[in-house]
């Protein structure tokens, strides 16, 4: 998917970028790209480094390969450092975690998971950080830990009910059942879904209308969106029309806006 590749095989992560779209590639096609901590030190340096290039309008999350998104945390890492002993290794691990899946989340703009293959456990917890999930039909995704008597520690107990509902996320959670993309779209989870071969296109059909939109407008409608979400509606209501006047006092385009929508309703 990443295009103008800047670094070897070797690399954990690919940093790609082209009209706009940073791409970023989870490289360890042989263990289905499972999060270890090189990889997740990679992928915080590439979401700054996205978010600092003013010319990026979205990121794009991929995996190398045709088996796997992520099949989630690289558990053999756990076990070689004996990260589930060492209740401080282990806690800062789980750290690392939610501060790297905040930063996606909060990363002032359009994020996109695209997933083929697996995407499970702590895979599916990086997609679930981003603001759209576009999937095979083919793709397998859930969260498996209670089926090896474990539990999510990098937010999925938290961030898939938002998603899905809490009904259906305990179901999923407790059940370790897979979902193919069909059904990750009808219950939710994933914005759109295509055959096999497909993914790029439609990760394109969804970008190539984000390029042309303001870049700041962006980031603050997903502000307004994620801490609205938090407040109750009146409070959200109150943060929306400070945010709407911050973008109006603060960037010219907005004004610029309003200047070019009527100049074509007059034109009509």
């Amino acid at each position: 998917m990443p295009p103008d590749v800047e670094n070897g095989q070797e690399e954990p992560l690919l940093y790609g970028a082209r009209e706009g779209i940073a791409y970023l590639t989870l490289n360890r096609p042989k263990s289905m790209n499972a999060l270890n901590p090189a990889l997740l030190a990679a992928l915080d340096v590439a979401v700054d480094r996205a978010v600092a290039d003013g010319e990026v309008k979205a990121i794009v999350f991929a995996g190398a390969g045709d088996r796997a998104f992520s099949a989630g945390v690289d558990l053999k890492h756990f076990h070689d450092h004996d990260v589930m002993q060492d209740v401080g290794e282990h806690l800062r691990f789980t750290a690392r975690l939610r501060d790297l899946f905040l930063k996606i989340e909060n990363a002032p703009l359009p994020t996109v998971a695209a997933v083929q293959g697996y995407a499970l456990a702590g895979g599916l917890e990086l997609a679930l950080a981003c603001d759209f999930i576009i999937c095979t039909e083919d793709s397998q995704i859930g969260d498996q830990h209670s089926n090896y008597n474990l539990m999510a520690g990098g937010g999925g107990t938290q961030r898939l009910p938002r998603k899905v509902g809490a009904q259906r996320a305990l179901e999923l959670l407790y059940t370790g059942r897979r979902v193919d993309g069909q059904e990750a779209v009808r219950i939710g989870l994933a914005l759109a879904t295509c055959p096999r071969g497909e993914l790029d296109s439609a990760v394109e059909l969804l970008v190539a209308q984000l390029r042309t939109k303001s870049r700041v407008g962006l980031g603050l409608m997903k502000q307004a969106v994620h801490r609205g979400s938090e407040l109750p509606l009146r409070d959200a209501l109150d943060l929306e029309r400070l945010i709407v006047q911050e973008y109006f006092s603060c960037y010219g385009e907005a004004t610029e806006g309003v200047t070019a929508f009527n100049s074509r309703k007059a034109a009509s």
